[in-house]
Order: C-alpha cells, then sequence, then structure tokens
C-alpha cells in the first residue's frame, strides 16, 4: 500500500508576492539539478516550503545521467564494511518498485565463479547477507547455479565453478532526476535549468543569490548539491575554512557495444584487482560495460570522457568471460561522469565510501548545508535526511511523504507494468508496439498527456524517426524543460543509440539550434 493518494496539482506560487529589496524570496534555493538535488527540491516542496532549484545545464546532465542505472544494494561494498549504506540501498529497492513501476524493474544478476577468486562460501555468507538486510515484497531469493547447461551459463566459457544469481533492480537514471524535479514542480518549486550561480552573499540572516542569467532572488537557507563543483562553490563565495570537507572526483567509464549475449540477465564479473564489472542488456540491440574506478584529474571543470585505457579495461573484464568477445573499435557509445565523493582519506578509488556526507555552516545567520557523496539508489533517503538538518534551521512543517507516493506516471494499478502495457495497447492499437513500449517505459500512465485522444500516427505531427513525433518533442519542451537534441536524445531518451542523422538533424532545426 502507498498510503493515502496526494492531490496531482500544480501548487506553483508566484514567489514574487514574496520579496526581499524586490527580489523573490524563498525558503530554500537547491543548487544542482541532479539526482540528488532534485530529491532535496521535491521532498522539500512537498512539505510546504518554498523551493528554487538552479541547474547550470540540463536536469542530469553530469553525474546523474552517467551511472549504471541501478537501484541495487552494491554488493561489493559488503567487502568495505559498508554495512549501513548496503541496508539503506538495498530497502529502497522496493520503494522504487512501488513508487516509479515505469523507470524501475527488476533485474537478476549473475555472478560467475572463476577459480582462484573469492571462495564460493565467501560469495555464499555474502548474499546471505545480501537478501536478509531489508525486506524484499518483490524480488526473489539469491540461488546457487551449477549446471553448465543452465542458460545463464551457455554465453560464458573458462573454468568456472558455477555461479550464483541475485535480485537487484535497473533505473533510467536521467528520467529519475526529471520525474523528481517534475513532481518538485507540482509541489510549487521552481526549476530553472540552465541557470548557473555566479555568487551567493549572505544577506539579511540569508542568502543573495545572483545567477549566471541576471536573475536575483532571495533564499532563507541554500542547499548546495552541485555535485563535483560542491566544494568549489564553496571556495568561490568564501565559504571554506579548516573544517570544509574535501571532495574526491573518481570517474566512472561505461561503454555500449552490440549484444553478447542473449536474455535479460545482468552480470557481475569478478576482476583479478578485485574489482567488479556490470554487464548489462541495454536497449535490446546492446550490452552496456561498467563501471571503471578512476581518479579525474584537472578539477570539476574538465569534461570527463572514458579513455582508451578505461575502454581496454572493460573489453578486457568481459572477455575473460564471454565466448562472444568484444573489441574497442566495436563500442558504439560510451560516457563518463564523476562522482563527487567524501575524501574519507582511503587510499585506492574503489575503496572511497559512496555513502553520502553533510556539510553544515552558516555566515551572518545564514544556514547553507553542502551535500557530499550519495547514489542514485539512495537520492530519497539522502533527501529526507537533509530535511531533518534544514528544518531544525527553518522549523518544520510537514513530516516525511516520498516513500509511498509515486513519481508522475507510476501511478500504474497495483503497479502492474505488463497490464498496464496491454491496456494501453488496446487503446492505441494502431500505434507501433515497440514505439508504445518506449512510451510506456518512459511516461507511465502520462503517456496520454502525448498520445492524447490521437488515432492514427498522423494525429500526432511529424514523424522525425524513430518513434519521436512532433507530439512527443512539443511535450518535452514544454513540460521537461528539454532545450536541446541532446536533452531529448540521450537524457529524456535513448533515441540517440537508434537513430540517424536525417532525424539528429531535423531535431536540432525544431529546437531552434
Amino acid at each position: 500500500m502507498l498510503g493515502e493518494p496526494r492531490e496531482i496539482v500544480d501548487k506553483s506560487v508566484n514567489n514574487n508576492s514574496f520579496s526581499v529589496k524586490g527580489s523573490p524570496l524563498y525558503d530554500i534555493a537547491v543548487i544542482g539539478g541532479g539526482v540528488n538535488g532534485t530529491a532535496i527540491a521535491r521532498d522539500a516542496a512537498g512539505r510546504g516550503h518554498k523551493v528554487v532549484l538552479f541547474e547550470r545545464g540540463d536536469l542530469a546532465s553530469g553525474t546523474s545521467s552517467a551511472s549504471t542505472k541501478l537501484i541495487h544494494g552494491g554488493l561489493r561494498y559488503l567487502e568495505y564494511g559498508e554495512l549501513r549504506l548496503v541496508q539503506k540501498a538495498l530497502a529502497e529497492r522496493e520503494v522504487f518498485l512501488k513508487t516509479a513501476p515505469h523507470i524501475v524493474w527488476p533485474m537478476r544478476f549473475v555472478l560467475p565463479l572463476p577459480e582462484n577468486q573469492r571462495p564460493a562460501w565467501m560469495v555464499r555468507l555474502g548474499l546471505g547477507l545480501y537478501d536478509h538486510l531489508a525486506r524484499r515484497d518483490v524480488l526473489p531469493d539469491s540461488e546457487k547455479i551449477g549446471a553448465h547447461d543452465h542458460a545463464y551459463m551457455k554465453p560464458l566459457f573458462g573454468n568456472l565453478l558455477g555461479c550464483f544469481a541475485y535480485s537487484d533492480c535497473w533505473v533510467d537514471d536521467a528520467r529519475l532526476v526529471v520525474l523528481q524535479a517534475l513532481d518538485a514542480h507540482r509541489q510549487g518549486a521552481d526549476i530553472w535549468p540552465c541557470t548557473g550561480v555566479r555568487d551567493i552573499t549572505a544577506s539579511d540572516g540569508g542568502w543573495e543569490i545572483e545567477t549566471e542569467t541576471d536573475r536575483r532572488i532571495h533564499a532563507r537557507m541554500v542547499v548546495n548539491a552541485s555535485g563535483p563543483w560542491v566544494r568549489k562553490l564553496l571556495e568561490k563565495n568564501g565559504l571554506t575554512d579548516p573544517k570544509t570537507p574535501k571532495v574526491r572526483l573518481v570517474r566512472g567509464s561505461h561503454i555500449v557495444v552490440p549484444a553478447i549475449y542473449e536474455g535479460t540477465q545482468s552480470y557481475l564479473l569478478q576482476q583479478p584487482d578485485a574489482r567488479v564489472v556490470f554487464a548489462i542488456p541495454y536497449e535490446k540491440k546492446f550490452t552496456l560495460l561498467g563501471t571503471t574506478d578512476v581518479e579525474h584529474e584537472g578539477g570539476p571543470d574538465t569534461t570527463p570522457m572514458c579513455t582508451q585505457k578505461e575502454a581496454e579495461y572493460l573489453c578486457d573484464a568481459v572477455n575473460r568471460f564471454f565466448a562472444k568477445q568484444t573489441l574497442p573499435a566495436q563500442i558504439v557509445w560510451s560516457y563518463s561522469g564523476v562522482r563527487p565523493l567524501f575524501d574519507d582519506g582511503r587510499g585506492k578509488a574503489a575503496a572511497v565510501t559512496r555513502d553520502y556526507h553533510f556539510h553544515e555552516d552558516s555566515k551572518g545567520g545564514a544556514h547553507i548545508l553542502s551535500v557530499y557523496g550519495g547514489k542514485i539508489t539512495t537520492a530519497r533517503q539522502l533527501a529526507e535526511a537533509a530535511l531533518v538538518k534544514i528544518e531544525k534551521a527553518l522549523g518544520a512543517k510537514a513530516g516525511p511523504w516520498t516513500s509511498g507516493v509515486t513519481l508522475p506516471g507510476g501511478d500504474i494499478v497495483e503497479g502492474d507494468f505488463s497490464e498496464f502495457v496491454g491496456d494501453m495497447a488496446a487503446h492505441y492499437h494502431w500505434f507501433e508496439e515497440e514505439y508504445l513500449m518506449r512510451y510506456a517505459r518512459s511516461y507511465g500512465s502520462w503517456l496520454g498527456r502525448i498520445l492524447g485522444n490521437a488515432t492514427k500516427p498522423e494525429h500526432l505531427g511529424r514523424h522525425l524517426g524513430g518513434g519521436l513525433f512532433e507530439a512527443e518533442v512539443d511535450y518535452l519542451r514544454t513540460v521537461e524543460w528539454a532545450r536541446t537534441a541532446d536533452d531529448i536524445l540521450w537524457r529524456r531518451t535513448k533515441l540517440g543509440l537508434h537513430v540517424g542523422p536525417d532525424t539528429v538533424g531535423a531535431l536540432r532545426r525544431m529546437m531552434g539550434e
């Protein structure tokens, strides 16, 4: 049960009616439109706080769209003693399956057992702990697979001692960020993408914030959720001291190659350097391989890119296990993100904690809360923890609410996505099955806001290719803040992998680029 349904209305207010020195006054200004920033904005706005969120680029244009796209406990974190982090993350899987069944779904993971790696008893012990650290209503237990003719084993080769299988969840990471922003907006928050913050200055017990687009607002409190720029923002505005935590920038790169096996299962592959690499079915035709853990040199303004060395590492990692070999020349797409980790002084990048940390400070009575680290899976819990600290400074308005309320499009009857797709296929029987499935996965119950009362494809306007119609482009521009072709092709959708240059060119012209 998700609890009492909340009324879905746009509670946006004209914040100009609350002003300081002629500028709009907010309770909270969130800087950063990634998964943490949008989660905090959503939670705070739903409790009745007046919220504005600034993002200098597109929503999820940084680290939050460059993840391995999993809602998972992080099996390997058990080895580093991160029991608390794993437990928090495991609990969130079931929350997401209930509140966002269109963009989150169960996935079975296969963990092969090569010789001279972690022994079977250790893996079994870890998976037993993984199974029981948090309640599960949907996901099945782990299991040992010994038969070499099992479907999970067929793509593999080498001297394997069998394998284990366990469950976690897949998530469309960029869409999660956008949906959190949408929900924040319908709870009353102002969302301003493509609006970087130039300066924040303590003023009258709060903050005066000036943007790079020459907007000026006042806020009682600032939440610095700027990811890799978390410390740079503080330094730029003279808000650091010897107690201010440092941030460690660790790059994670992924590559996408033509599918190297059949089936819906994913693989967790143990490596000789004690790391693990995922192989995940992706966009029906491909396999996603990742991730790396390397120090990101040059600071947060240096664009992260998958290096040749990282690409070769990932290819070698899967070639140790799969009969179908992969070469760097086969890569069809790669992406990299910079994890802004709390610098806990550990040596190896892979060993640095993925848990979140807060740093609180004040200047002239003005409070600022900075967010270090965190991961996609625990962003909602991070937001609840942030609100505890925020409301100590601003006063409480309401209690936690996000664990029982669906994200936009997630209000599918009993969370049964298959039945929902069947109903939509019957209603929109004229729409190509492949296109309808993408719309259902992307928009859930909100797909009717795009397809509406159309009774044939022509009613959706111009078809740009790959199922991208003018009606969807208009929706993404007017509702989801899409500004460029890349916003649509690589974050709101993954059509960039499927469409040709004609579609890209037509979309760019339509977007006014």
